[in-house]
């Protein structure tokens, strides 16, 4: 479940499946950050703080949403397309019949699996983002190495980091709770999956995005702990 999950199954893993896709929308706004950053703080004359913005803004909330967002059209999706074909197909209903308890076997495994996959894909995601926004800052804007990594390395908190992968735990799990729930209560055929599937999608996604801004606000505060120094 956890591979399937990770990598994928069918079609979807033969480019790597989940990995690659939260790999490249890290990857992604990693490098816009690098581009806003560096371009907004040159018009003040410090863009040798983009390597601060890398540090500070992708840990602390941009790439807790972009993992959100790519679980919840993955894994989360895949999920409740899988219970609502085994329910359209009547192999809950088989499953109850010989006395086994199908949201235990069906549903609190892919929860479980879900919130254990979120983990490591945030880490690779938090990884490429910070490469994509270093290589866009050095080898793009011509910034030095040293100037880039003096100031990401002092406001690159190991804390802030930890936080993030809590708050990425506990998105996880509200996405996969909701695509669970939609796929075991899909009805109507095949059109009832595809719908239960597109209703998951949006509910996890806004859930989920009001989750993480009050996870921010009850771990950082008001000030989050901010000093800008050094």
């Amino acid at each position: 479940m956890i591979a399937q999950m990770g990598l994928g199954s069918g079609a979807l893993a033969v480019i790597g499946g989940t990995v690659v896709i939260v790999a490249f929308l890290t990857m992604t706004t990693g490098a816009i950050v690098a581009v806003q950053g560096y371009n907004q703080l040159a018009s003040v004359g410090v863009e040798a703080l983009t390597g601060f913005a890398s540090a500070f803004f992708n840990t602390r909330e941009i790439q807790p949403g972009t993992v959100m967002v790519a679980l919840a059209a993955t894994v989360g999706a895949g999920s409740t397309a899988q219970l609502g074909a085994m329910r359209i197909n009547e192999e809950i209903d088989a499953l109850e019949a010989i006395g086994i308890r199908s949201v235990s076997y069906l549903a609190s495994t892919r929860v479980v699996a879900g919130v254990i996959v979120a983990i490591p894909l945030f880490c690779i995601g938090l990884m490429t983002a910070f490469w994509a926004a270093r290589v866009g800052t050095t080898a793009v804007y011509g910034q030095g190495s040293g100037v880039y990594d003096h100031y990401f390395y002092t406001y690159l908190s190991p804390s802030d980091v930890l936080w993030s992968l809590a708050e990425v735990a506990a998105v996880a799990l509200m996405i996969m709770l909701l695509c669970t729930y939609y796929g075991y209560t899909a009805r109507g055929g095949p059109a009832g999956v595809g719908e239960a599937v597109g209703r998951a999608v949006r509910a996890s996604m806004v859930v989920a995005s009001v989750l993480i801004v009050i996870m921010t606000l009850a771990i950082y505060g008001q000030s989050g702990d901010f000093h800008l120094a050094g």
